[in-house]
């Protein structure tokens, strides 16, 4: 399995992006401090857990990733379409954007997010030395997101889309997420004929496959390269926080991706 353990954190890492270009991972709830029903490496702020553990699990990521804190990039995920660009950190103490995609170009900043079933896509321009994280739950995929991403790199530093590695990660699988009548229209409206590669009937109930849907999105903007982790959250509460499995009592796990130095 493509997971990395270093000092008592685990983390998985995409086969397509090479570690000589950029350093990325989406941990695991492994090896944090938080006590239940956050355990253990939870990095959400807004779940019940007690702040300066959040911090010191924080604190141990980049620790192990050995890069500073204070370089961190991260926003306030609203479930939008709003990609934010950035050429410098946020400082610690600063009110965190409003956005579910962000990019950088310099080195200097590492991009960071927080999920717990929704989608982490991770990507990365090789050429232009462009890196982007998005968040993509089901609203933010009807929103078309990853697509919003790819256009913004395109436009701000000239990416191509054929160049851009895309990282489909860890998520709730299709057999997991069960959706109602208003999440069905919406996937409809917005892809379309597409709808039914997407849309599964399973005894009567319908589910949404996230991961196709994303894929179909950067397929359709013309990106070059597409890795899907395949992973479910909800299927590995041993790994993994799950807003659906765990029945909203739970954490949030974090991705990490800097352009290599």
């Amino acid at each position: 399995m493509p997971y990395i353990q270093r000092n008592g954190l685990e983390y998985f890492q995409f086969a397509s992006f090479s570690p000589s270009k950029v350093d990325h991972g989406i941990f695991t709830r492994k090896g944090g401090v938080s006590p239940a029903p956050w355990v253990s490496l939870n990095l959400g702020g807004t779940v019940g857990d007690e702040r300066p553990n959040v911090i010191e699990n924080r604190r141990r990521i980049y620790e192990v990733m050995e890069r500073r804190v204070e370089s961190i990039f991260d926003v306030w995920q609203v479930h939008s379409a709003d990609v934010i660009c950035t050429s410098n950190p946020r400082p610690l103490d600063a009110a965190h954007e409003k956005g579910d995609a962000i990019l950088t170009d310099n080195p200097e900043v590492t991009l960071f997010m927080r999920f717990a079933d929704c989608v982490p896509i991770l990507l990365h321009d090789p050429v232009r030395r462009v890196i982007g994280v998005v968040h993509a739950g089901w609203q933010g995929t009807v929103k078309k997101v990853v697509a919003r991403a790819v256009e913004k790199m395109s436009d701000q530093y000239g990416t191509r889309p054929g160049d851009i590695l895309a990282g489909i990660g860890p998520s709730i699988g299709p057999d997991h997420y069960q959706v109602g009548a208003d999440v069905f229209e919406q996937v409809q409206a917005s892809f379309g004929e597409r709808a039914d590669e997407i849309l599964i009937n399973k005894n009567g109930k319908t589910h949404l496959n996230l991961w196709k849907s994303n894929a179909i999105l950067l397929e359709e903007a013309q990106v070059g390269s597409v890795e899907i982790a395949g992973m479910c959250t909800a299927c590995d509460l041993n790994r993994w926080y799950s807003h659906r499995a765990e029945h909203g009592k739970t954490g949030r796990f974090g991705a990490f991706l800097a352009l290599s130095s």
